[in-house]
């Protein structure tokens, strides 16, 4: 047994396998490696895929989870527009928003499990029930449009009823109860409103018709707030409940997706592992066999292959008999021995074959001094070389040409013309292929190195020289100096060179066309509108190029520039570009003529002016746009300001309402009194009974009594005096002088009415004899919102504070008035952006962001002066204005924008 083995591995050294034989067993191995590693590859990439797959899947879900969440906000931001402003939001729209969600989820519920759809279904269930609230709630907003729209004229009505009642009593009682009234709803208290309205309707009215008016204006009260509180009532328990629980299941969603994508993570990245390590023990198995099968490759090969190798050098060292290594080899390593022994066999003979040529070249060489002659007096350089390159004669003018003073020199110095002579030694390959092939070359142009290193152009014209087997001995040939020739062909290549680098980088249609409308010059841009190279544009015509995707464009200009020689100057043209879209272009096309003025080429450049066209009519819409925009922002604005000054004469018409209730209650009670001592006076008089005590008793009552109703009546009419000028002023537009002092009085008559209940103290401080001829009612209007703006804005809380004014001249034209509280004052922020329209700190309470808006465009617009704002946070608040004593007279309607401006 040891025996065969030892036989079997004998045989197996001894056995001799081809190169093939051992390159493809090795490549095979490895290529079962390499297929073991691929298929477990395969296996963790179709898991890896799915894994992925899955992830992308809860992506997807995850996604539309935040579409369906992102949808309800919208959903629910509408309902709430519908809920609180139905004319800025239709209800179509809040349906449509509805419907396209419903769609959402349904296809949500096609790409989600089956334990996520139950999630998906319970938020469909929560969106019925969202849109049966909203249309119910869209059902009573007819309603209660109608009753709002009914409102005005009863509260009118109401109003002219309470009026004309003589019973002051029962008119201040329905008075105060419409003020309760209008105190709930702007404090959005509908059960309040609902309660003053039934407390009024519950107040017995002697007159039928005041009966009437007041229970109808009591009884759409009540109405309007059952319906404001059936509305609140579905937006709390049905739009706020439902939208939270769907919001609440839409997290639910996210989170299940977010679980399982963890899960698959983990799993990701185990198999991730398991693959790399997998990868690992593969790929070293197969280095592990790629170098032992290399080790076994190298040995049967490389080994005898650096043998033949070493016996090769041998032989390029002129060791002609040196033997060749492994030719007993069957094998390609056998071939290349017995091919290389045939090599050495062929130098053998080869060598012999050269000395003999050598000598036939030294016998020709002795038979050409009989016509060197000939050529040394020629101007053309003539040379005679081998075929190797080595220069057996050349002349004298070949010589001076290539900067040698003899031929001998020449003959020196260029011993291997293909390195010494030509500066590209593969023009010397080119050449002698030439030779060989055809005899002979004519023209042969190639560059060559003179003999200080300057380069010049040769022509080179020569025959190839055989011998009487055909074999190739010599060349002999002639050479011309071309270099000025072929500096002049640079120059003009050059030029032309740079012209089309210039023209192709111009953004523009650059062309140049023959007197046949043929072109001759285009530029890559313009090559790009025809969808052609430019060099195929050549030589045709317009009408060729554009043919050939469908379009077409005249010829009429360029021939009316043949026509009248002249350039047609700027025009604007359009046509279709290879694409199929309308370009719009900027054209000029100018003759070049000859220096006989007659007509040789057309240029034309064109610039794309597409954008430049979509740019203006853009803005031209957009201008449009802007515009209309601007004046129904204006005409908006103005309706504002108007509405907010007829809501503070209203406010000041409460206040002072209330002022002139105490003078005038006062005097009626008085007069009562006075009226029953009379009775009295005239019944004692009647019976008789009269004494003096009785009559001067009577008589110090009745100037007692007449004393109080003068001094309450005055303080009534001077309250009334001071409301009718305030009013007045207001209504009336026109500039009139007035005194500053008085007039500042007055306001703050009618403002002090609202001290007592907001527990504030006003002082005013007025310099005497300040004149103006401006504008009261605007300046009225000022102090008026600067006042209310400090009661609603820096005592928020209530606590007591106190407002300033003063006025006083701030040189001879102006006046100055510093308006100043001690409330809470304001932030960086709110003081900013204090005077722009329709900002405010208490929208929720009522307010619209006009008050300090109006006070910025009377001072700076109507009265013509300027005014300053500092505030600090916790240090009040102060305004400085500087009026002009004569406001001017044309009163310009710009926005506030660019007042400020």
């Amino acid at each position: 047994m040891p025996n065969a083995i030892s036989a079997f591995i004998q045989s197996v050294r001894s056995r001799t396998l081809s190169i093939r034989q051992m390159t493809f067993g090795s490549f095979l191995l490895l290529l079962t490696i390499i297929t073991m590693t691929s298929v477990g590859s395969v296996v963790a990439i179709r898991h890896i895929d799915n894994t992925f797959g899955e992830l992308q899947r809860l992506q997807i879900v995850g996604d539309l989870a935040e579409e369906i969440e992102r949808r309800m906000s919208e959903l629910r931001f509408a309902a709430r527009q519908v809920v609180s402003e139905p004319s800025a939001q239709p209800a179509g729209k809040v349906f449509e928003a509805a419907s396209a969600l419903t769609e959402l989820l349904k296809k949500t519920r096609l790409e989600i499990d089956a334990d996520q759809q139950e999630m998906i279904d319970g938020v469909t269930a929560r969106l019925g029930n969202y849109r049966d609230g909203l249309e119910r709630i869209t059902a009573l907003m007819p309603r209660r449009a109608e009753m709002i729209a009914s409102v005005p004229p009863l509260r009118d009505a109401f109003e002219a009823v309470v009026t004309g009642l003589r019973d002051r009593t029962l008119a201040a009682a329905l008075h105060g109860e419409h003020s309760k009234i209008a105190a709930a709803l702007l404090s959005r208290d509908l059960p309040g409103a609902g309660e003053a309205a039934r407390r009024m309707r519950a107040i017995p009215i002697p007159d039928p018709a005041a009966a009437t008016a007041v229970r109808d204006y009591a009884d759409v009260i009540i109405s309007t707030t059952a319906v404001e509180q059936e509305i609140a009532t579905l937006d709390r328990n049905v739009l706020g409940s439902e939208g939270r629980l769907i919001a609440r299941v839409t997290e639910l969603l996210r989170d299940v997706s977010a679980r399982r994508g963890r899960v698959l993570s983990r799993d990701l990245a185990r198999t991730l592992t398991e693959d790399k390590w997998q990868s690992i023990v593969l790929g070293s198995a197969g280095v592990l066999v790629g170098l032992m099968a290399a080790a076994f490759v190298v040995r049967r090969t490389v080994g005898p292959l650096t043998a033949i190798t070493a016996a090769i050098r041998s032989l390029a060292a002129g060791q002609q008999y040196t033997a060749i290594p492994a030719t007993d080899l069957k094998n390609e390593i056998g071939d290349i021995a017995r091919a290389a022994e045939v090599f050495r066999r062929t130098l053998v003979e080869a060598d012999t074959a050269r000395e003999a040529a050598v000598r036939a070249l030294a016998e020709q060489r002795l038979a050409e001094e009989s016509y060197r002659k000939l050529f040394e007096g020629s101007i053309d350089g003539i040379y005679v070389t081998t075929p190797e390159g080595a220069l057996l004669n050349a002349n004298p003018a070949l010589a001076r040409m290539m900067g040698y003073e003899t031929p001998a020199d020449l003959m020196r110095g260029a011993a291997d013309i293909a390195g010494n002579i030509y500066v590209e030694p593969s023009k010397r390959d080119e050449y002698r292929e030439l030779m060989e092939r055809d005899g002979m070359v004519r023209e042969f142009e190639y560059q060559a190195r003179k003999r200080n290193g300057e380069v010049l152009w040769l022509s080179d014209s020569a025959s190839a020289i055989r011998d009487e087997t055909g074999t190739v001995v010599r060349y002999e040939g002639a050479v011309r100096d071309i270099t000025d020739q072929k500096r002049a062909e640079t120059a003009v290549a050059e030029g032309r060179r740079l012209l089309q680098q210039v023209i192709d980088t111009v953004p523009a249609v650059i062309n140049v066309k023959d007197t046949e409308l043929r072109y001759l010059l285009m530029n890559r841009y313009m090559a790009t509108i025809f969808g052609v190279d430019p060099r195929d544009a050549i030589g045709r015509t317009t009408a060729d190029l554009m043919s050939r995707y469908g379009s077409h464009k005249t010829d009429a200009n360029d021939k009316k520039v043949l026509a009248t020689g002249e350039g047609l100057g700027f025009y604007e043209e359009e046509y279709r570009d290879v694409s199929g879209a309308m370009r719009q272009w900027l054209v000029n096309k100018m003759p070049l003529k000859d220096a006989e003025g007659r007509i040789e080429r057309i240029v034309t450049v064109a610039l794309d002016i597409g954008e430049r066209k979509r740019g203006e009519l853009e803005m031209r819409q957009a201008k449009d746009a802007a515009e209309a925009a601007l004046r129904n922002l204006r005409e908006t604005q103005q309706s504002l300001i108007e509405a907010e000054k007829l809501a503070a004469l209203g406010r000041l018409v409460a206040g002072v309402a209330h002022e002139v209730n105490n003078p005038v209650g006062i005097s009626l009670t008085v007069a009562s009194a006075l009226d029953r001592k009379a009775a009295v006076f005239v019944a004692e008089v009647e019976r008789g009974e009269l004494k003096r005590s009785r009559l001067n008793e009577f008589l110090s009552s009745t100037r007692d009594a007449s004393a109080q109703l003068v001094a309450n009546l005055n303080r009534a009419a001077e309250l009334i005096q001071s409301f009718k000028q305030v009013a007045a002023d207001r209504n009336y537009s026109d500039q009139r002088i007035f005194d500053l002092g008085d007039l500042t009085e007055q306001v703050v008559m009618s403002l002090r009415p609202g001290l007592r209940k907001q527990n504030l103290t006003l002082n005013v401080q007025c310099e005497p004899g300040l004149a103006m001829n401006s504008y009261p009612g605007p300046y009225g209007q000022v102090l008026t919102n600067l006042f209310l703006n400090s009661v609603a804005h820096a005592f928020p809380d209530g606590r007591p504070g106190t407002v300033e004014i003063v006025v006083r001249a701030a040189g001879p034209n102006a006046v100055e008035i510093l308006y100043s509280d001690d409330g809470c004052g304001m932030s960086l922020d709110v003081r900013r952006r204090a005077f722009d329209p329709f900002f405010t700190t208490r929208r929720d309470q009522g307010g619209t962001g006009l008050g300090l808006h109006i006070v910025y465009s009377i001072v700076t617009n109507r009265l013509g002066g300027r005014l300053e704002l500092v505030s600090e946070p916790g240090n009040g608040t102060r305004i400085q204005m500087i009026l002009p004593r004569a406001a001017p007279r044309e009163v310009d309607d710009a926005p506030v924008a660019s007042a400020r401006a």
